[in-house]
């Protein structure tokens, strides 16, 4: 069973067609590398994912059942989380009270009710250890490399069991060595279970980490192959058009 299915997705603006035709699926445990030059869709197929976008035409399905996402509180819901580029973390609150952040443990004292920092430093240390991360749950997150930055953000999307954790660019502007670790952080998700799509301009990440290889160019999808069964200069011709359709 497929975790995510899209079928004949679309989405203009106005005159603009951002996505024309997109059919997808997605089993459990999976990474698929999603790329594509700028401007070829890949943000505006993410978002319709994540709920911020209603596609214009087209089906969206979890585990089987149709869904229509109209706010991406919706999506997560039905187990879909997304780690965008910037990572949307505070740079002067610990680990712990990020992974946290709009979802906070608290307990009660007499009439009142106080932030729960213990609970959430065992929850956040228990998430970092699952994901093989050296982060510690009460290190001040400006004091951490790319790579940790990374496993907060990721940590966070655990909380809710997500089905799928959607990453935009996540080894972009970072150390060798971090990339390294990030990429870790997508195997400890495939094992589990965790569906990924990884949207990346970094050829080598890309193919040592995704099942499949999704090439979408101008809005429309040029290729869906395993990794295996293509190589870095197959998926660059598809992506400038040098190579039209795989």
């Amino acid at each position: 069973m497929a975790v995510l299915r899209l079928e004949r997705i679309s989405k203009h603006f106005g005159a603009i067609q951002a996505l024309n035709d997109f059919s997808m699926t997605i089993g459990k445990g999976e990474v698929v590398g999603l790329m594509g030059d700028n401007g070829a869709g890949k943000s505006t197929l993410v978002k319709i994912i994540a709920g911020n976008f209603r596609p214009s035409h087209g089906r969206i399905f979890m585990n089987d059942n149709e869904v229509a996402f109209h706010r991406p509180v919706e999506a997560r819901e039905h187990g879909i989380e997304i780690v965008y580029q910037d990572l949307a973390l505070c740079d002067n609150l610990t680990a712990a009270v990020n992974v946290f952040l709009g979802r906070e443990l608290t307990r009660r004292i007499g009439p009142f009710r106080i932030m729960d920092y213990r609970g959430m430093n065992e929850v956040a240390g228990r998430l970092f250890r699952e994901l093989k991360s050296e982060t510690r749950p009460k290190d001040l997150v400006r004091d951490m490399s790319g790579g940790q930055r990374q496993a907060v953000a990721i940590a966070r999307t655990r909380l809710s069991s997500s089905d799928i954790v959607l990453m935009d660019e996540p080894t972009a502007a970072i150390s060798v060595r971090q990339v390294a670790e990030v990429l870790n952080l997508i195997g400890e998700l495939k094992k589990q279970g965790v569906a990924v799509v990884l949207i990346s301009h970094r050829m080598p990440d890309v193919f040592s980490v995704a099942d499949r290889i999704v090439v979408l160019r101008r809005g429309t999808k040029v290729a869906d192959k395993t990794t295996a069964q293509t190589s870095p200069e197959e998926i660059t011709g598809l992506i400038t058009g040098a190579i039209e359709r795989a």
